[in-house]
């Protein structure tokens, strides 16, 4: 697998030009071209934002390949495992990549990171309506004019504004496909529940430990990221905060269905710590466990 610390390299072991800007490419990819990149599986120090509507090939990143149904937007993070082979484009598509390098001094070098879908999985890109894709392709031009036009010390600023603009329809298009979707498929964290249910049902807890958002998330075929985005919109609380709850459900019958002491019920749940099992009791509760048990029994 080739790592790729500049853009350039890429593009010359894809046979493409150069760049016009060492930290930078745009590529808009005409009507059924094919194209592959990298040769075979890649990592790179850069960010790499795609539209694509694909109607054959590989196109792949986390743990997961793009289904072909939709024209979908993709993103991917520096050093992420990437895999574009023999892909056909069923209609004009763009990619951008921009080296992290170019982000320095600039407020997106530490705002990009916020925006969970970096870390999603290929079956999780966004799919845009019609009119949202004519608002990207706006901004896709615009950062293409700039990109093609004799840069000048405004050129970077002016980019990176557009560039942000684009991350930022993202993450409103991202919250009304959470909507859309949820409507189709049914609740998230009804399923979510369904699975939690079944890892203390089955003795799960005592074999693995205390549960995770990956663990979870693997069980319900998504990202951890975008399970607790989901989950996010649906209730106003992460995957993290739901298990936390859970937790702490079990927590209050064990506390007063037993004489176990508060370390006993502690590793009876799976918490190898107890100060950090009071610590949580009382974050989510508001009180701490032997408070609670007390206070029941008064």
């Amino acid at each position: 697998m080739n790592h790729y610390k500049t853009i350039s390299e890429l593009h010359q072991t894809s046979g493409y030009p150069l760049p016009e800007h060492p930290m930078m490419s745009l590529l808009t990819c005409q009507e059924l071209t094919t194209c592959s990149w990298g040769g075979n599986k890649f990592t790179g120090d850069f960010y790499m934002i795609s539209f694509k509507k694909i109607k054959s090939g590989t196109f792949s990143y986390g743990k997961t390949k793009y289904d072909h149904d939709n024209g979908s937007m993709s993103f991917v993070k520096p050093r992420q495992v990437v895999e574009i082979n023999n892909v056909a484009l069923s209609e004009k598509s763009f990619v951008i990549f921009i080296h992290e390098d170019y982000l320095l001094g600039h407020r997106l070098h530490n705002e990009i990171k916020e925006y969970h879908y970096f870390d999603y999985e290929a079956n999780e890109a966004l799919h845009l309506s019609p009119s949202e894709e004519q608002t990207i392709w706006e901004l896709y031009h615009k950062i293409d004019a700039e990109y093609k036009n004799n840069q000048d010390e405004f050129s970077k600023e002016i980019i990176l504004t557009h560039f942000d603009s684009i991350l930022k329809y993202a993450q409103r298009f991202y919250k009304r496909q959470f909507i859309t979707r949820t409507t189709l498929s049914g609740t998230m964290v009804s399923k979510f529940n369904k699975v939690l249910n079944h890892y203390f049902e089955s003795g799960q807890l005592q074999v693995e430990g205390l549960p995770t958002v990956t663990s979870m998330a693997a069980q319900l075929n998504t990202s951890a990221r975008y399970l607790s985005d989901l989950l996010k919109q649906e209730t106003g609380k992460t995957a993290l905060d739901h298990i936390h709850i859970y937790l702490i459900d079990e927590a209050k019958n064990l506390l007063l269905s037993s004489d176990n002491t508060i370390a006993e019920t502690a590793f009876q749940l799976g918490f190898e710590n107890p100060p950090y099992f009071t610590r949580l009791f009382k974050k989510v509760v508001g009180i701490t466990p032997v408070q609670f048990k007390d206070l029941s029994m008064n």
